[in-house]
């Protein structure tokens, strides 16, 4: 596991009050695991009265609101949401009363999680990194040169509005040293010398409290403020300890109705596909569940992929989603989940079913709600369809198979393999057909485009761009209007669907917030979209082809109107 030490001092130096403040957070276990352990320092904006008020709050802020974001989202994001916060905060402060004005910090701040490290900072605080003898400054100073003044910030938290966070990440090394320092500091020290005091000490706190008294000597102007951070233990696998521990489970052999695994009785075999098997099984406790497991001639990578899958469904709680169950008697790889008695939309469609405008709206809904919640989450479902939207006998709809989602708190020494093709076909965004490195990831927009392909197969049975077959490589023209196939759809509900589906993505709608709010408004605040595209964006090279000949024709008719006069 990540084993960290680290040491923090700080002095008021020649100043009558100190205005830097630092903390640090190193968490144990699961925590520890998911979120990682987070250093920071803070050196509120000389001058003004309120400027150690302002780093004390954004540290406070930052060492608590980060470890209450999903663990799903990508570390950048989440130190960009919880400063960004208090960001808007400390604005917020300063324009309300004339003694508060220009309330702000200056803020550094490293996160190590795994294997990997992650700096955020705006200011001019600064984190240097010492590994293998080489002291390199991760951080840029953000200041505008005057003639009358030492600096100037250029950016701060509480300085402006918009807030513009620097991040840089990479690699953990065992012994590698993480330095944090205001400009009091190491503007007295300077690198070498830095470099030279933590090279002396091998306990943190020491290193931390010789360098601060250093700069002090040394005729420091300003607060002097370090934190010291020494990696004496990584973890063993670039996986996190608990996606490893599931995937070195064996995986077992396949069951049969009445077999046992766990304590567990299998009833049936709900689903086999090429590699993923889910039975259908009962607890001790007479409850049925669903247990999801590979074949036996699955690989690593796969075993990898149904890892990550139960530790994203772990953190999806939203009851359209349906819930992993703890089981601490699991001996083999597989998970277990709620089991509801229902069926599929992909069941119901087969069965004959015709949804009305009002069901298509109601499931909409349903549907959008889930989605919302996961895109919170930073999640990407990746393979919405009929198949793998459910509906409960309870009335509820839930959001089945998270096999091929993405978060992007999933780091490149964290990207595994697929258990299955990212998507199908008929319902993956245009953009995602493209080749090479020109291909985009999924994302929001392309769930939503998955979701309106859906809402218009349970309206028409039929497709907007038509049936596209795995390999295929698609041209998008312009979407069926879904009143080709059902006369009855309203308007209202037709253009919802028709920018849920158009070809590209700046004409869909953005989150799924929008589109619920398009569905709820209905046929009282109707969507106003065109049909069909102007013939010049749809092909530009004919358009200008009919252009040319009406031009043709026109000077051709010109002269011989004019050869008929004379």
């Amino acid at each position: 596991m990540l084993t960290v030490s680290l040491g923090h001092a700080s002095l008021k130096g020649p100043r009558a009050n100190n205005e830097d403040f630092v903390g640090a957070v190193t968490p144990e276990g699961a925590e520890l695991d998911n979120k990682g352990l987070i250093a920071v320092v803070a050196d509120g904006v000389g001058g003004h009265a309120n400027g150690r008020e302002a780093a004390e709050f954004t540290v406070r802020s930052l060492l608590c609101d980060y470890y209450a974001t999903p663990d799903t989202w990508a570390i950048p994001k989440a130190l960009d949401k919880v400063i960004s916060a208090a960001n808007r905060w400390l604005v917020s402060q300063s324009a309300k009363r004339a003694e508060t004005a220009g309330m702000a910090t200056t803020l550094s701040t490293v996160v190590l999680r795994g294997r990997r490290w992650v700096s955020a900072h705006v200011g001019d605080s600064r984190t240097y990194l010492l590994r293998d003898g080489e002291l390199k400054r991760l951080t840029q100073d953000h200041i505008w040169e005057h003639p009358e003044l030492d600096t100037v910030l250029s950016r701060a938290v509480g300085l402006d509005q918009r807030l513009s966070l620097d991040f840089s990440e990479g690699e953990l090394q065992e012994d590698d040293c993480f330095i944090l320092l205001t400009d009091g500091a190491w503007g007295t020290l300077r690198d070498a010398r830095i470099q030279a005091i933590v090279e002396k000490f091998e306990d943190p706190q020491e290193a931390a409290f010789a360098l601060v008294e250093a700069a002090v000597d040394g005729g420091a102007q300003d607060n002097c403020t370090a934190l010291v951070l020494y990696v004496n233990e990584l973890p063993r696998d670039t996986l996190r300890d608990s996606l490893a521990r599931i995937r070195e489970l064996p995986i077992p052999a396949r069951l049969k109705p009445g077999q046992e695994i766990d304590g567990l009785t299998v009833l049936d075999v709900m689903h086999d596909s090429r590699v993923t098997l889910l039975y259908r099984v009962r607890l001790p406790n007479g409850d049925v569940a669903v247990l999801k497991t590979l074949h036996d001639s699955a690989d690593p990578q796969d075993a990898a992929a149904l890892a990550h899958e139960e530790w994203i469904a772990r953190r999806v709680t939203d009851a359209a989603f349906p819930q992993v169950i703890p089981w601490t008697a699991r001996s083999q790889l597989y998970y277990l989940m709620t089991w509801h008695e229902g069926e599929s939309l992909r069941q119901r469609l087969n069965r004959g079913h015709r949804f009305s405008a009002a069901e298509l709206a109601d499931l909409g809904e349903k549907i959008l709600k889930g989605l919302s919640s996961l895109h919170r989450l930073g999640i990407i479902h990746r393979d919405i369809k009929p198949d793998n939207l459910h509906l409960g006998a309870d009335g509820r709809l839930r959001i089945l198979d998270l096999g091929v989602a993405a978060s992007d708190g999933q780091t490149e020494g964290e990207r595994f393999g697929e258990i299955n093709n990212p998507g199908t076909p008929s319902y993956m965004a245009p953009e995602l057909f493209a080749q090479g490195d020109e291909r985009p990831r999924a994302n929001e927009s392309s769930d939503l485009y998955a979701f309106g392909v859906t809402l218009y197969e349970l309206a028409t049975r039929k497709y907007p761009y038509g049936e596209i077959e795995p390999f295929q490589r698609p041209k998008f023209g312009d979407p069926v209007p879904a009143t080709r196939y059902r006369p009855d759809i309203p308007e209202w509900l037709e253009s919802i669907l028709l920018k849920a589906v158009a070809r590209e993505a700046v004409r869909r709608f953005e989150t799924a917030e929008e589109v619920l709010l398009a569905l709820q408004r209905g046929a009282h605040r109707p969507l106003q979209v065109a049909r069909r595209r102007p013939l010049m964006e749809r092909d530009p090279q004919l358009a200008l082809k009919l252009l040319c000949a009406l031009s043709l024709f026109g000077n051709v008719a010109l002269a011989l109107l004019l050869f008929m006069r004379n």
